[in-house]
């Protein structure tokens, strides 16, 4: 699976019009059923480099090769989001 541009805006959208982190990943898992997207502690990621900084939120690009998930910058290659609250 493959991020077109065009659901990446969407993403952005999304995500900068709602009001909570949690509703941001409810909101792009209707409206892109076939993304995978999770929310994590920014903890979680530190030590990567977001795709996106989206507000107060960073976009980080997910690639799985069936069993792990690993952060990718290439939207081509990823198979779905994280988002982090940055405080």
């Amino acid at each position: 699976m493959a991020l077109n541009a065009e659901q990446l805006r969407e993403v952005a959208r999304i995500t900068l019009a709602a009001p909570t982190l949690r509703e941001a990943i409810t909101g792009v898992r209707q409206a892109l059923p076939g993304v995978h997207a999770s929310a994590v502690d920014p903890y979680d990621m530190r030590g990567e480099q977001p795709a996106l900084r989206i507000g107060d939120r960073d976009l980080f690009l997910m690639h799985s090769d069936g069993h792990c998930w690993s952060v990718t910058t290439d939207p081509l290659n990823a198979h779905g989001i994280v988002l982090t609250q940055n405080t």
